[in-house]
């Protein structure tokens, strides 16, 4: 009967158990309240992803913007250079063409005159 606790030595060692289990309690329950509820998780998720999608939303808006703006400038450009031609144009019909014409007509007039 040596090898049996005594009655004192059977109650220390459940007074050490029932210690370890409500210290293992606590926690339990000091990690349980530090953890999310899935509400709570799903809600800042849901607000997460609804501000990644805003700033999707805002670049997209921003690189038509510059493909609008890259276009407006291209056809700008384009008008410029219409605008040169036409310009070009009317500065041969308005002065050269009518000089060729009076020194054909000189020319004219000065081999009409020798013949």
């Amino acid at each position: 009967m040596a090898d049996e606790p005594t009655l004192g030595e059977v109650v220390r060692r459940l007074e050490a158990i029932h210690a370890d289990l409500k210290e293992d309690l606590r926690e339990y329950g000091a990690r349980l309240d530090s953890k999310v509820s899935i509400e709570r998780y799903e809600l800042e998720r849901r607000a997460a992803d609804d501000g990644h999608r805003q700033v999707i939303e805002r670049v997209t808006a921003i690189e038509a913007a510059r493909e609008r703006e890259k276009e407006q400038r291209e056809k700008d450009r384009q008008a410029v250079e219409d605008r040169q031609r036409s310009d070009r144009r009317l500065v041969f019909t308005a002065l050269v063409a009518p000089v060729l014409l009076l020194l054909l007509q000189a020319y004219l007039a000065a081999k009409g005159s020798s013949s």
